[in-house]
């Protein structure tokens, strides 16, 4: 299909990213059945995770870092009694131990630990950069290099269910938490090792309990017409319903437009950054406010 047949298309799609596949392979895949010129996705997900990878189609992408900012919420399986290379089912299982009887209150005992904020070492395996080159090539290549724990917050950590040698835990988490590493920690705290053998992102605030649309079923969506496939697409400002909103006028717009900042009769109340209107409701894009004066930040161009 030729750069041609490509369309500007605008919106946010909830892709349920499957199992096997990796996260550009998956945005591209939905950007082909879009057929939309420009995409990006917030937030990879390793091929053996699934689940929500939200995709910015067209100018959503100026408001996609503060999806990449935000809390996610994860299922994950640790497997116990062994590490892995990796963290997770991908690598070689290594230090084999024995799994001790764990009773619930000892279980307990040891997630408690692990709530609220905490300190993460980075794995080798992930994109974080060295001196420029990505810490999972270094992994790759049989060299390990110190990195420094990082502050990261665990809002909620629950057990699901549990088995002999396996519990599945639901976590709410910040930005920037590694799940390999929590699990690799829970491990070793409970005396016996453990990994990732399953995980699965459940949402991304601020998306929590919307739907996730599965490539397959995006693809039978293509036989009943374009307006049926962009149906499912969200508006831009869904991506930043925390910020506070204010309604502009059309003069107003067009100095924003072209750079300009614009002071603002009645004085509206500082915010570092707000949402910008039109007075018929179009969401203009993003702005800040100081001392009663607007200047654009991030605007739409549709």
């Amino acid at each position: 299909m030729s750069r041609r047949q490509f369309r500007k298309l605008n919106g946010i799609l909830l892709l349920d990213k499957a199992l096997g596949v990796s996260s550009n392979k998956a945005l591209q895949d939905a950007r082909f059945l879009f057929q939309a010129e420009k995409a990006g996705h917030t937030g990879s997900l390793d091929p053996l995770a699934s689940g929500m990878l939200p995709v910015c189609f067209g100018e959503a992408t100026k408001v996609s870092a503060f999806l990449l900012d935000s809390g996610k919420r994860y299922v994950t399986t640790a497997s116990l009694g062994y590490t892995s290379t990796t963290g997770d089912a991908e690598g070689e299982k290594v230090n084999p131990r024995p799994v001790p009887e764990l009773a619930d209150a000892a279980i307990e005992a040891v997630l408690a630990r692990f709530r609220g904020d905490i300190m993460q070492i980075p794995p080798m395996y992930s994109a974080l950069k060295k001196d420029g080159q990505p810490l999972y090539k270094l992994a790759r290549q049989g060299v390990e290099v110190e990195r420094e724990a990082r502050a990261v917050s665990i809002h909620s950590l629950r057990l699901l269910e549990r088995t002999a040698t396996t519990l599945t835990l639901d976590v709410a988490c910040s930005k920037g938490t590694y799940i390999r590493t929590l699990v690799e920690d829970i491990g070793e705290a409970l005396g016996c090792g453990a990994y990732v053998s399953m995980l699965r992102r459940e949402s991304v605030e601020p998306f929590g309990g919307l739907p996730m649309h599965t490539l397959e079923s995006l693809r039978a969506l293509v036989g009943q017409g374009r307006e049926a496939l962009d149906a499912v697409l969200l508006p831009l400002d869904s991506a930043v319903p925390h910020l506070p909103a204010l309604v502009l006028s059309k003069a107003t717009i067009l100095r924003l437009r072209q750079g300009q900042k614009v002071r603002m009769e009645p004085v509206p109340a500082d915010a570092a950054l707000m949402r910008f209107y039109s007075e018929s409701g179009e969401f203009i894009g993003l702005g800040v406010c100081g001392n009663g004066v607007l200047a654009p930040k991030r605007l739409l161009a549709y």
